[in-house]
């Protein structure tokens, strides 16, 4: 018996001719259009709205901390970058002078620092501290006042002028390493 061997012709597709892409097409055109996907906001400087803490962690209770019902330890942070923290709470919650705070929530220097601390960043020593640099850079820049709160509440100081001044002693405080 001789064999056979069955040798088929080329493999040709054509999609037209099944009829296969228009039956797709029907199919695709009965689902509903694809809702609106929400992107996140884009600020016209280009990046993306953040908290005013972000990149430090959340102050969270310990197990420990529930069960004794006390508050929760602070979270340490350096100087530098408590003054850091003031200077983005100013940024994102407005500034004032001549009180700590006003009914539209905006606070003055020492507001900020007292909201940081009072969010859980850092300790009082660590607020003393903070304020010391920022009286060292007033005096070093020329401008001899008691304390940051007359800087703040002077009539010639705008915001710009007070986030620089953090700024400045936040690189101080770096510098140094506290």
């Amino acid at each position: 018996m001789p064999t056979t061997v069955f040798t088929p012709g080329p493999l040709v597709l054509t999609p037209d001719a099944s009829g296969l892409v228009a039956e797709i097409e029907a199919y695709l055109a009965t689902f509903p259009a694809p809702a609106r996907v929400l992107a996140p906001y884009v600020c016209p400087l280009g990046s993306t709205v953040q908290p005013w803490n972000a990149g430090f962690p959340l102050l969270r209770p310990t197990a420990l901390d529930r069960i004794t019902r006390r508050p929760a330890r602070p979270t340490p942070v350096t100087v530098a970058d408590h003054l850091r923290l003031t200077s983005r709470y100013l940024n994102a919650f407005g500034w004032v002078q001549g009180a700590l705070w006003d009914s539209a929530g905006r606070v003055c220097l020492l507001g900020a620092q007292a909201a940081v601390l009072a969010h859980g960043y850092g300790t009082p020593a660590t607020v003393h501290r903070a304020r010391n640099q920022v009286m060292e850079v007033l005096h070093a820049t020329g401008r001899p006042v008691s304390s940051p709160d007359v800087f703040n509440d002077a009539p010639t100081t705008r915001q710009a002028d007070v986030h620089h001044l953090l700024d400045r002693a936040s690189a101080r405080a770096l510098s140094l390493g506290i």
